[in-house]
């Protein structure tokens, strides 16, 4: 069965005109619902995540300063979202969502949370609407249990995971991949283990012949016993933030690509949704519906 992680704490109330659709983690579950996709027996809801697990990850006086609400004006404003207790609360959640999403995925091959691919918060400090990093503290969890030996991150969003990429920038066990627009925040990138930077306007043809031919040889290279999959749909060429240029059905054959590879090796994925920005709620939506009918159709 597929399970998903979903809280009603991942809508957000923000500022009136703020940039981000923090709707969409509301809509995508009524959408799966209402045509079918899933049922309500695939969600489960997180609660608040237990310390420990962070904190293999995220630093003690960050992660202190974070909780007590005593960041400074310029680490909030690099967030991007106003700080408060429900904000940190939300991001223990969806980092409890993630964590139980990887039980989930041992068991029944792939599971998913409807927030998460936070992959901007570094070990010491948050950024660009990301303040715990959701699937590094699930990878290092793995690790930590004994669960997995191997993990491969692909991280898929248009936005380079610079946080996901320092957080394991000398750890072997942890291969990070990011596909992400060149011209794209962050500016200055960090180094990935194999890191693709796409020019401006990259087509599906380009985007999915390239990623076709690197995972595979991936796959073979790092031999992994668990994936992460950020599957961010601000790859969209209506995307506001985004600079490529899929179709929404380019961004579906990308997630296939992934899902259908990892089904192929018994590769238990674990896929928090990232990004998506466009002017339309409803682009937003389906595009990340996509993801979920694809890991229905391919698994189950």
């Amino acid at each position: 069965m597929l399970k998903i992680a979903y809280h009603p704490i991942y809508r957000h109330p923000l500022p009136e005109g703020h940039r981000f659709p923090m709707e969409k983690y509301e809509l995508l579950p009524q959408q799966l619902l209402h045509e079918g996709t899933c049922e309500v027996s695939n969600f489960f809801e997180p609660i608040y995540a237990e310390i420990q697990p962070i904190l293999a990850v995220h630093t003690t006086d960050y992660y202190s300063r974070l909780t007590k609400l005593n960041l400074d004006k310029k680490e909030i404003r690099k967030i991007g979202f106003p700080l408060s207790k429900q904000l940190v609360d939300r991001e223990h959640i969806i980092t409890d969502g993630t964590l139980k999403a990887i039980q989930f995925a041992l068991k029944y091959g792939i599971a998913m949370n409807i927030a998460g691919g936070t992959h901007h918060a570094y070990s010491n400090r948050g950024e660009a609407f990301c303040l715990l990093n959701d699937q590094s503290i699930g990878a290092q969890y793995l690790l930590d249990q004994n669960l997995a030996s191997k993990i491969l991150i692909v991280d898929l969003d248009v936005h380079q995971g610079n946080g996901t990429a320092e957080i394991f920038e000398r750890n072997p066990h942890v291969f990070t991949f990011s596909i992400h627009g060149k011209a794209n925040y962050p500016f200055k990138k960090e180094i990935s283990d194999l890191d693709i930077a796409l020019e401006k306007g990259t087509t599906d043809d380009v985007y999915l012949k390239i990623l076709n031919e690197t995972l595979s040889n991936l796959l073979e290279q790092t031999q992994p016993d668990f994936v992460f999959y950020l599957a961010g749909v601000d790859v969209l060429a209506s995307d506001k933030l985004g600079t490529l240029g899929l179709t929404k059905e380019g961004c579906k054959k990308r997630d296939a690509m992934v899902l259908q590879a990892c089904k192929n090796n018994g590769l238990p994925v674990m896929c928090s949704m990232g990004g998506g920005y466009s002017p339309e709620i409803k682009h937003i939506v389906d595009a990340h519906a996509n993801t979920y009918r694809l890991a229905q159709e391919i698994y189950f």
